[in-house]
């Protein structure tokens, strides 16, 4: 089966079709399968004549022989030509050539011939790779392909690109995008699918050419496939691809081939380009600085001009400034993987030369260690060096500290360096690329046989494992079952604690995170005594940061919150303090966290804001879900819920785009509540379904995802299902289930609750609430507590109405405005209910309005059927006219705005007055106003 290529099949299946002729020319890359459509099309020309030919390479000198190839099934109807053409066409086919002058005569012989093959039936005629034969042979079959309008031929041509094909219809193969390549995959090798990792990167490494998909799937080996081993970093070198583009690359001229690889080894080393950034798509073109290309061109003598046959070919483009652009990235690796180990090392040695030592200094160093043959230690220390800042990128520091490990002559310190690449890769967002690099280590680091050095050799050592247990936990932690990350991220903690005791605390915190996101909140004590071990008097303050932090939320989720209280607001103060080298993207999100817990919103925004700017400014894609997170979080319950709802758009798109599944899910839970609290039904279903299965139960984005539909729920009707799901978040007294999520969403539980009676239940979970938003400064907790506790109150009663007022009072009058409009709905609801309608009104028109301001229009629906129920005449909430309006009445209504009396809009749509007062009582009523006026306001 063709994968991603339904459009082309189809446009061939039509020209098969037709009684009148046609042509149409399939140009791509090396790979594209354009072989593959040809064949499609042999399959299905059914009761049809078929010729069928292929450009030689080796012919392209012989004029016509590719020409003769085709025809000569068919040569014995040439009797029927007129003589001169015949004589021109047997000479042409005979070796004899075709002067200038008889080039349209043998041109017309061609065509004449085909014609008389169609006597008999239509015709299918295909010529393969017509580019790749003689100039000749071309020119006379895209003279044809013009003119077959009247014949029943069908004339399919596949080339390289679609130059000298004016005239004939043409279409480019694109690459295949990533559900066609997944399936590709999964058709090359039957059997159980490789996991969502691994066929995300095999489709990233073939950049949707399909011949790199089938030579990949060909030739992993099983532990590849299933994700066991790391991936190779490009289609093999003996593959399918790399012979195309070898033959490819042999008809180019030496200079050409030269200068071409120059600039595919020089785009390899310029920043950004080393490794796919996350979230960029096939095509994205790939940049060779003109200056550093053009000087390693001149000292070999020559000039970018040699590159104008692979320009014309499509490989290259350049600009007029001379920057030479690789449009396909995979044809610059092809480029580079079929060139011999000796042009590339003599390659890159010009390119280090014409790099400045100053200016370039990390790239210069790349070059020089590709070129190296052997270890040698003072290069690997220049790469180290060189690539600590990440000025260059993470992905290009990560090649640099993988080279420098290649190139170290000790094993610890090759170990050292390859775990510190496999960091860089994580920071710039390639996860599998730093499992790669992580599982290249060797079990154990082996020590000097010195016996004096064996002590700082084992501290070494012990280092190396502790930092390579915390990456894998992180990773693991973001982009797997988190519940995996917890024992190697506590390994890590017990490895590194005697020797780094501020990245042990780093392990510590992220082993808190797995264990919160889990749902497993009663093995957090393990961590806090841990974390408490490594305290020390005077810590700097990203340790005091990490201590206080891990402190606080412990004594948070024993609910002893006048302990825990003091402790993260100091971290929140810590993280505002940062600055400099000690302010990180990873101290920033800790100390949003704290702000969330001790419900200093502002604040915590604050920190997550300044930690995604941080982690972007830096390029640390690999934090950047968790800030984004975070972010929302803060927004949420500042009432910003647009804004978090793009907050967790970027999230999930960078999650996705780094491999951090995991992540992704906690981005979508998030999106599914904001959604749920504007009663969008079909963007929250949408979600939650993209979430699926595959969060555990407990785990945080299932308990995002159970909230989300207990607000449905609750929007619905349907409290018990409601109450139900949202008791069912976390079991007080185990310590186990999403107990933060479930105190975030005690509102929606205690309203739910109250209505089918379980009073018990919502004052159990109100208590928690209580304790929580007491110990806090936050109104706009404290309004949510007061507004639960109003539900509890027998309806009607001083109690109630007293809450009712409180929540309101707390509200802010600047921020959170949804739920002040909940309150307002809520009170209105419960004024109406105890027959007092009139003080009900004004509350239920207050929540209509916000309602309708924030677009959330079933909660506007519901406070309008409110204030119907309390006597009030009011029309639909406001919403455009288009929605409420059909189009006559819509035509109408803007010819009344406009000034027109019933009788002018009534001659002008050819109906009668009546009608037209008709049609307008019911525009009155639908967009509840009461004159031409408040009309003419509403369309404005």
């Amino acid at each position: 089966m063709l994968r991603g290529r339904e459009h082309e099949r189809r446009e061939i299946r039509d020209l098969l079709a037709t009684r009148a002729g046609g042509a149409l020319l399939l140009h791509g890359e090396p790979g594209a399968g354009r072989t593959a459509l040809l064949a499609y099309a042999h399959r299905h020309a059914d009761g049809r004549t078929l010729l069928a030919g292929t450009g030689v390479p080796d012919e392209a000198p012989l004029p016509y022989a590719g020409l003769q190839r085709l025809l000569d099934p068919v040569l014995d109807r040439a009797a029927a030509l007129p003589e001169r053409q015949r004589q021109v066409l047997r000479r042409a086919l005979a070796g004899e050539g075709c002067p200038e002058a008889d080039r349209l005569a043998l041109s017309m012989a061609v065509l004449g011939l085909l014609a008389a093959v169609t006597r008999d039936r239509p015709l299918l005629c295909t010529m393969d790779d017509v580019d790749l034969g003689d100039t000749p042979t071309a020119r006379t079959v895209a003279f044809v392909a013009r003119r077959l309008r009247h014949l029943p031929v069908t004339l399919l041509l596949t080339a390289g690109s679609d130059i000298g094909a004016a005239g004939i219809p043409h279409r480019r193969l694109l690459p295949l995008d990533d559900h066609d390549s997944h399936a590709l995959l999964a058709d090359r090798r039957p059997g159980p699918r490789p996991p969502a990792p691994v066929l995300a990167a095999l489709a990233t490494i073939a950049d949707g050419n399909p011949q790199a998909l089938v030579d990949l799937a060909d030739t992993l080996t099983p532990g590849q496939w299933h994700g066991q081993e790391p991936l190779p970093s490009a289609p093999p070198p003996d593959g399918g691809l790399a012979r195309a583009y070898r033959s490819l690359l042999a008809r180019l001229p030496g200079d050409t081939r030269c200068v071409l690889l120059l600039a595919a080894l020089a785009a390899d080393a310029a920043p950004g380009t080393l490794a796919r950034a996350p979230g960029s798509t096939g095509g994205t073109p790939v940049p060779v600085e003109a200056a550093t290309l053009a000087g390693a061109v001149r000292a070999v003598g020559n000039s970018v001009a040699a590159l104008t046959p692979v320009e014309a070919a499509g490989l290259v483009r350049v600009d007029p400034q001379g920057d030479v652009i690789f449009p396909r990235p995979l044809a610059r690796s092809m480029v580079q993987a079929t060139a011999s180990l000796a042009e590339r090392r003599a390659a890159h040695l010009l390119l280090a030369g014409a790099l400045d030592a100053s200016g370039h200094r990390l790239r210069r160093a790349l070059h020089r260690a590709a070129a190296a043959d052997g270890p040698d230690p003072a290069l690997a220390v220049e790469l180290e060096r060189a690539a600590a800042s990440g000025e260059d990128g993470w992905d290009t520091a990560a090649t640099a500290l993988s080279r420098a490990a290649d190139l170290s002559d000790d094993p610890v310190r090759a170990a050292t360096r390859r775990v510190t690449a496999a960091r860089y890769a994580w920071s710039a967002g390639q996860p599998d690329r730093a499992r790669a690099l992580l599982s290249a280590l060797p079990s154990a680091p082996a020590a000097p046989a010195d016996l004096l050095a064996a002590p700082p050799a084992a501290s070494a050592a012990a280092a190396v494992t502790g930092g390579a247990d915390l990456l894998r936990g992180e990773m693991q932690l973001r982009c797997g079952p988190p519940a995996v990350a917890l024992p190697t991220l506590m390994a890590a903690a017990t490895a590194l604690a005697g020797t780094d005791r501020t990245t042990a605390l780093v392990a510590l915190v992220r082993a808190g995170e797995a264990i919160c996101f889990s749902g497993d909140q009663y093995r957090y004590a393990e961590v806090a005594r841990r974390v408490a071990a490594l305290r020390r008097d005077g810590d700097p303050p990203p340790a005091e940061l990490m201590t206080a932090l891990v402190a606080g939320v412990a004594a948070t989720l024993r609910g002893e919150h006048g302990q825990g209280g003091p402790l993260l607001r100091r971290a929140v103060v810590l993280g505002g303090r940062l600055t400099n080298a000690v302010v990180s993207p990873t101290a920033l999100t800790g100390a949003a966290v704290a702000g969330l817990l001790v419900a200093v919103d502002a604040a915590a925004h604050r920190l997550a804001d300044r930690a995604v700017d941080l982690a972007r400014s830096r390029g640390e894609l690999s934090v950047l879900p968790r800030a984004f997170e975070l972010r929302a979080m803060a927004e949420y319950w500042l009432g910003r819920h647009d804004a978090a709802v793009e907050s967790c758009r970027d999230g999930l798109r960078v999650a996705r785009a780094t491999g951090q599944h995991t992540c992704a899910g906690v981005h979508l839970g998030l999106l599914a509540v904001l959604a749920a609290v504007r009663a969008d039904r079909a963007a929250c279903l949408r979600q939650v379904a993209e979430i699926g299965d595959t969060a555990a139960p407990d785990s945080r984005p299932y308990a995002l995802a159970q909230w989300a539909l207990a607000v449905l729920d609750l929007v619905d009707g349907r409290y018990a299902d409601a109450a139900d799901r949202l008791t069912a978040l976390a079991r007080p007294g185990t310590g186990r289930g999403q107990v933060l999520v479930q105190v975030m969403a005690t509102p929606h539980l205690v309203e739910a609750a109250v209505h089918v009676g379980r009073h018990a239940q919502a004052r159990a979970a109100l208590a928690v609430f209580d304790r929580w938003a007491g110990s806090t400064a936050s109104p706009s907790r404290r309004a949510l507590s007061a507004r639960c506790h109003a539900l509890l109150a027998p309806r009607g009663s001083v109690e109630a109405e007293e809450q009712f007022r409180t929540a309101l009072r707390l509200h802010p009058a600047d921020a959170a405005t949804f739920e002040r409009a909940r309150t307002e709905l809520l009170f209105g609801r419960d004024l109406r209910r105890s027959r007092r309608p009139r003080d009900a009104r004004d509350h239920l028109h207050r929540a209509r309005q916000t309602f309708t301001l924030l677009g959330a229009q079933v909660w506007a629906e519901q406070a309008t059927t409110e204030l119907r129920a309390a006597g009030e005449s009011v029309g639909a909430p406001d919403r455009p006219a288009e929605q409420l309006l059909t189009g006559q009445q819509l035509r109408i209504a803007h010819l009344v705005a406009s000034g027109a009396t019933n009788r002018e809009v009534a001659t002008q749509m050819f109906l009668s007055t009546r009608t037209v007062d008709h049609h307008l009582r019911n525009i009155f009523h639908r967009l509840g106003i009461r004159s031409r006026t408040e009309l003419a306001r509403v369309l404005g």
